[in-house]
């Protein structure tokens, strides 16, 4: 015979998850989804690409704030990534390969090579991990500029697009960067709503008592390398498909990773709705100040350090701190007995 359950004491505390605004955020992000959809039809020119180039700024934070906000691999060479789809699509497309097929394929073979290169570089704790991911990013970048064929050094462009006119073309490469960014915000937000996400934070917090408790460490980790890989690699093809030229020293180039690492803890690292606040920001400060040259970046490295230093959970802790709101949760809630539900301050 079976015996029912104790009731809670009075003000005990409960943990539960956020159901229903959970729902509203995936429902709010299917409509605004949809809405941007329709940019091309209604915009100009100017701000379709301007538009396409804010989507590639959110990949590049969703990514890196998966890899250091939720697993805590602080990498400072996803460069490595972005500059392989770039020049992967030019590679594909010399070969009489659909230049938008491309673009998934050498996204795709992004994740390849950071599956690779995780036999190397997850091996790396800290600031070695962080120092490998850079050095890695500037070989590869060397043995780029070798390699004629590719431009050298000088720079190559993407001449498989020059048979679209160009409102098919911005149209069609901001629908694709669309669609990546939307699959890369579903695939992580479900990623981290499965109780894989509250073990890769696990792993953030110490992944030496993560894993005696039994978890699956260095898989997790290669898990999420390897989404990073994949975004970061679509972000660069993308990047090539909106501009039609690179360069080895740009798109290898460390600034990537000064431009993600900014928005990520700007917008609040470790939280889902931080990054795409710090990139809406980032790209407000780019048009802006990026003109400035030297001192644009020296701007943003101030900014990053001095959120670091006295809002190290970024612009949106200051809404959910005060609203107790959260668009898409992917952590737990705290509640008291007789109480309305109330958002922790961090997600676990």
């Amino acid at each position: 015979m079976t015996t029912a359950a104790a009731p809670a004491p009075p003000g005990a505390w409960s943990v539960q998850r956020a159901g229903l605004a959970s729902r509203i955020g995936s429902s709010a992000l299917v409509l605004v989804a949809i809405a941007l959809f329709a940019v091309p039809q209604v915009l100009s020119a100017n701000v379709v690409q301007q538009l396409t180039s804010l989507l590639i700024f959110l990949i590049l934070a969703v990514m890196w704030n998966a890899l250091a906000g939720y697993a805590g691999l602080v990498s400072v060479g996803q460069q490595a990534f972005i500059g392989f789809g770039a020049y992967g699509t030019i590679y594909l497309t010399q070969r009489g390969v659909q230049p938008y097929l491309a673009v998934v394929l050498a996204s795709l073979a992004s994740a390849v090579l950071a599956a690779v290169l995780s036999l190397l570089v997850l091996r790396l704790r800290g600031g070695q991990f962080a120092v490998g991911t850079w050095v890695v990013a500037e070989a590869i970048a060397l043995f780029v500029m070798l390699d004629q064929s590719l431009g050298g050094g000088t720079g190559v462009s993407l001449q498989g697009l020059s048979g679209y006119a160009p409102e098919v073309r911005r149209a069609f490469t901001y629908w694709l960067t669309l669609a990546f960014a939307v699959l890369l915000l579903v695939l992580l937000f479900l990623l981290l709503r499965h109780r894989t996400g509250a073990a890769l934070q696990a792993i953030r917090d110490d992944e030496d008592a993560a894993a005696s408790l039994g978890v699956r460490v260095r898989p997790l980790k290669l898990m999420l390398f390897v989404l990073a890989g994949f975004g970061c690699g679509a972000a660069g093809a993308l990047t090539l498909a909106n501009t039609l030229f690179i360069q080895p020293q740009s798109i290898f180039g460390v600034q990537w990773s000064a431009y993600m690492i900014f928005m990520v803890l700007v917008g609040g690292i470790g939280t889902f709705e931080g990054p795409v606040i710090g990139a809406v920001l980032f790209f407000a400060v780019q048009y802006f100040f990026a003109d400035q040259g030297t001192w644009y970046l020296i701007g943003l490295g101030l900014t990053a350090v001095a959120f670091a230093l006295f809002l190290p959970r970024g612009l949106w802790s200051l809404l959910n701190d005060r609203l107790h709101v959260q668009l898409l949760p992917v952590g737990y809630h705290l509640r008291r007995q007789g109480t309305p539900p109330r958002s922790s301050k961090r997600e676990t």
